[in-house]
């Protein structure tokens, strides 16, 4: 059953060109991927849909990135997923913020499709 074995993969971005394209490239890469432009809707989505990786932008409607990744750190449940944050630009505040919300790992927009399937087969990976 090769569905089983897919990687879920949740995508958290405001602008919906960005989030369509980013979805598309995974999505033709064989990861299941769910996806939202609102910060409280994706943690809906983590209890639904259990990924394996979150794609998080910084700045999006309702709440941060960064306070999204501060809830999901509170609950043992999803603690441990890896988010890779995606931001167009990243202030020291924003930085600071990702440094509080644990070992997570840092993208700057744009970024290529290339660049994004090396980093979520990395994230995988460790």
């Amino acid at each position: 059953m090769i569905e089983s074995l897919q990687k879920r993969i949740l995508v958290v971005e405001d602008e919906e060109e960005t989030l369509t394209h980013i979805s598309n490239i995974l999505r033709r890469s064989n990861y299941e991927v769910f996806s939202t432009t609102k910060g409280r809707e994706a943690l809906e989505l983590v209890k639904r849909s259990k990924p394996d990786l979150i794609i998080l932008d910084i700045v999006i409607p309702d709440m941060s990135g960064c306070d999204v990744a501060a809830t999901l750190a509170e609950s043992p449940a999803t603690k441990s997923i890896p988010i890779i944050f995606l931001t167009g630009i990243l202030t020291k505040e924003e930085e600071l913020s990702v440094e509080k919300t644990g070992e997570h790992y840092i993208m700057s927009k744009p970024t290529t499709g290339r660049e994004i399937l090396d980093m979520v087969k990395k994230v995988l990976a460790a």
